[in-house]
């Protein structure tokens, strides 16, 4: 395929020539500061429209703005001055930001934003892994400074959606087609800190500070973005200076952070758990429904193993679905202790001999149990074979294949498993909208826990969750559902997954925002 040129721009010579760029440049020159940043990523920025799931969050969140901003002190106004919701929770009235103008001079006032609700909204069905796309019943403009929202019922997930950078991001009402935006946009123009200059598919993009922005200016005027898929040949042309900056939990291996947590000419930062990698056991399959069973599974886990032998510590070893640190997840949770002894004896009480052949046996059936993982995931291939050998030991027969993502996926989402890798969404989406999404079949969770008995109960406590208005009651319900789906041994928590940052450390303010997947370009400087 032929690669393509988003746009032709003036000097874009100069462009080329940082592109070509003989370093990075990491000290200064004639005592002026940097303002040109290289950033690098495995892939190509792709479709960045931002209604739709195609594209690179980071380039969209540098791109676009949402209504507010989901900070660690809160929800902030972003396009949104202020907010102000209904004694029944069901209406929020926005005040918009006056004088904000989209990057090709198009005024985001309220009529803009309510043109872009009504293209997300004719794709609506795309959307309903947010329940805020069940529950929304009308979204209006009766001034050009305000938007009002309404919903079904109270939701209190509603601000941590609506701040989600897709799909709730605003867009240039020119750059849609007729209205729309599901079939595609003509232009990626936002209200964000930066506007694209250029790029090209499978080499590079080129970032420029848009210098109408209605907020802060940052203080990098230029980022150039190299597509860099190999994480070896990555860490190479950071310490060559090519590049300022990796950042993300996929881009950097445990092996590399480790050997540069004490270096003085690279900085390396973890973030706080972001995300739980574990395994869904499904209960409907012949052996796993036996809940004594699962559990037994659980015992015979070595989590701090798995954390310590294969990522060297950088994901700590995980007791429960949900790091405590995810709100309304500090529950007391009794954790399933690696505990051999205790495995096998699950196993000899659920009916399980070992066999002569150094298989468990019950009613002249083996006990042979599949797990499926992602075949482009090195790490979980890697797991696999440990808990392959390890579950040997106790008299399981563990078989393992891989299969390419969409594969994987597909079976996962309609339950054609017995036990199959998953990560939960992360931060903003957990656990809000991940446990929201167990109710239907979107992932594998819903398919995984139909031989619950208790399945009805924890659904409807979850619904009870997303309309509840009382915090106490809140977190009562958050309780009983952590707790049941813990008791019910549905998930084994592996490790807690991190966000991994490494970087020159010439380069200041980078930090971990409440979004996994978003980088703060804005806050750094040299």
């Amino acid at each position: 395929m032929k690669k393509k040129l988003l746009s032709v721009i003036a000097g874009s010579m100069v462009v080329l020539s940082l592109v070509a760029g003989c370093g990075n440049g990491t000290s200064e020159k004639n005592g002026e500061k940097r303002d040109r940043l290289v950033y690098v990523n495995y892939r190509d920025i792709r479709d960045l429209n931002p209604h739709l799931y195609a594209g690179e969050m980071y380039a969209q969140s540098m791109l676009y703005d949402t209504l507010v901003t989901n900070t660690k002190d809160g929800f902030v106004g972003s396009l949104a001055e202020s907010w102000k919701i209904s004694e029944d929770g069901r209406t929020y009235t926005f005040k918009i930001r006056k004088g904000v103008t989209f990057s090709d001079g198009t005024a985001c006032d309220a009529n803009a934003i309510l043109q872009n609700f009504n293209a997300i909204l004719e794709n609506r069905k795309r959307h309903t892994w947010l329940e805020m796309m069940n529950l929304l019943e009308s979204v209006t403009a009766p001034d050009n400074e305000t938007i009002v929202i309404t919903l079904s019922k109270p939701y209190y997930p509603m601000l941590t959606e609506l701040a989600c950078i897709r799909p709730f991001a605003m867009i240039s009402p020119k750059a849609m087609k007729n209205g729309s935006t599901k079939d595609g946009v003509t232009g990626y123009i936002g209200t964000g800190p930066y506007v694209l200059k250029e790029f090209v598919v499978d080499e590079y993009a080129v970032f420029e500070r848009n210098e109408t922005y209605w907020g802060k200016k940052p203080k990098i005027k230029t980022i150039l973005v190299k597509v860099i898929p190999d994480n070896q040949t990555r860490i190479m042309a950071l310490e060559n200076g090519e590049i300022d900056l990796i950042f993300g939990k996929n881009m950097l291996d445990a092996e590399a952070m480790k050997k540069y947590m004490k270096s003085d000419k690279f900085t390396a930062q973890l973030s706080d758990p972001t995300s739980t990698r574990h395994i869904v056991l499904n209960t409907t399959q012949e052996i796993l429904k036996d809940k004594t069973v699962r559990k037994a599974l659980q015992h015979a886990t070595n989590r701090k193993a798995i954390s310590e032998g294969i990522f060297y510590g950088m994901e700590p070893a995980a007791d429960t679905l949900y790091a405590p640190t995810v709100p309304y997840c500090d529950v007391k949770l009794k954790p399933y202790a690696y505990d051999t002894a205790e495995a096998r004896r699950l196993l000899d009480s659920a009916g399980w001999k070992m066999g002569s052949s150094g298989i468990r046996e019950k009613d002249g059936k083996k006990l042979q149990l599949d797990l499926l993982y992602n075949s482009d995931s090195v790490t979980e291939k890697t797991i696999s074979e440990y808990l392959q050998s390890e579950f040997r030991k106790l008299g399981v027969e563990l078989t393992i294949h891989g299969e390419e993502e969409q594969s994987y996926r597909d079976n996962m989402k309609a339950g054609k498993f017995d036990m199959v890798f998953n990560i939960c969404w992360g931060m903003p989406y957990d656990p809000q909208s991940s446990l929201a999404a167990m109710r239907a079949p979107v992932y594998g969770d819903y398919a995984a826990q139909q031989g619950l008995n208790d399945k009805a109960e924890i659904d409807e406590a979850i619904t009870n969750i997303l309309s509840s208005t009382d915090e106490g009651e809140r977190q009562k319900l958050y309780t009983f559902v952590l707790t049941r789906l813990h008791d019910d041994a549905v998930y084994i928590p592996l490790t807690y997954e991190t966000n991994k940052a490494l970087y020159t450390s010439a380069l200041k303010g980078v930090h971990f925002g409440i979004d996994q997947y978003d980088v703060d370009f804005a806050s750094m400087h040299f």
